[in-house]
């Protein structure tokens, strides 16, 4: 990393630079992201992936020059290919369709998405009416629902609350989307409870330990901030609401970026007091990034902040564990 005494700069008065820890690859995006990597390795190029592996734009390029192809949909991939799911996870009807067309699948699927759909199936079974907290087009929301989908009806927030229609409203449990806003996700499931009280909570939180901690981290460094810069991409849920999380904390200003070249010079007019941060699927080299970017115009190398320690770690889907195992 680039710093301000490398650049031989003046450094802005009393400026400061905080970084949050922890920040960026979250277990999940770790392990789908490999396992991409392990299968071009194993079975050469191509691979295909369906949808995007990880909601970044930078991972999914890199994937795409070593012989990644991303499809939309499973009747882009030639019959008998490999196809991998990504960490967003899928509907039972898209498993169908691949052994329809005999196709060799590598499920990446988030450990933590996966939990959710074992919740969806196990209420369903019992009859219950879910509400599936989160965004509507949304590829996690869309695996969820289809394990269920008689069952799970989407709300997106409290604004839906008064139109939710159920068979029982004793028989009522709600799940969420992995990736949202926590104290959103609470004022949802509070507004819900005001209409049905006997409402069944999932067994566990939902919301993935990663984004807890990511926005938990950002609420401590954004209280004093001038600016906020978050990293990750457009389509990235937990980065998008890592920008609301750091405004609602008090910070004067918050923006997403995918990289050091979508930063405004204009947003660091008057600013002393910078604090960064990034989504679970952002690389670090583009913390880095910016950081250097800050360092050229004048402002300290990054304090990092810890608020919270991750050691959590997936192993591979099954399927390519087997493969490589009878490879060695």
């Amino acid at each position: 990393m680039v710093t301000t005494t490398d650049l031989g700069l003046p450094r802005i008065a009393d400026s400061s630079v905080l970084l949050a820890a922890p920040r960026g690859y979250c277990a999940g995006v770790d392990r789908a992201v490999v396992t991409v990597e392990k299968a071009l390795d194993l079975y050469g190029a191509p691979v295909y992936v369906r949808k995007q592996i990880v909601h970044n734009k930078h991972v999914v390029s890199d994937l795409e020059a070593r012989g990644a192809i991303f499809v939309e949909e499973l009747d882009e991939v030639p019959e008998g290919e490999t196809v991998v799911f990504s960490a967003h996870g899928v509907a039972p009807s898209v498993h169908a369709q691949a052994a329809e067309r005999h196709l060799k699948t590598i499920d990446a699927t988030c450990p933590l998405v996966t939990k959710v759909h074992h919740e969806a199936k196990r209420f369903a079974g019992q009859d219950y009416d879910i509400l599936l907290i989160g965004h509507e087009g949304h590829e996690e929301v869309e695996g969820t629902a289809g394990e269920a989908p008689e069952h799970i009806q989407l709300v997106q927030g409290p604004e839906d609350v008064p139109g939710i229609v159920v068979r029982d409203p004793s028989k009522v449990a709600w799940l969420s989307q992995t990736t949202l806003s926590v104290d959103e996700t609470m004022e949802t499931v509070a507004a819900i409870r005001e209409r049905f009280p006997e409402l069944l909570d999932p067994p566990s939180d939902d919301i993935c330990y990663a984004t807890q901690n990511r926005q938990m981290a950002i609420k401590e460094i954004a209280r004093d901030a001038d600016l906020v810069i978050v990293v990750g991409s457009g389509n990235s849920s937990n980065s998008v609401r890592l920008v609301e999380v750091a405004l609602e904390a008090g910070a004067k200003a918050a923006y997403r970026v995918d990289d050091a070249s979508e930063i405004d010079e204009a947003w660091l007019d008057g600013v002393t007091k910078v604090s960064v941060t990034s989504g679970a699927s952002v690389p670090e080299a583009l913390v880095e990034g910016v950081l250097t970017f800050l360092a050229e115009r004048g402002y300290p190398d990054a304090e990092a902040v810890h608020s919270a320690e991750e050691s959590l770690i997936f192993a591979l889907p099954p399927e390519l564990r087997r493969d490589l195992r009878a490879r060695s």
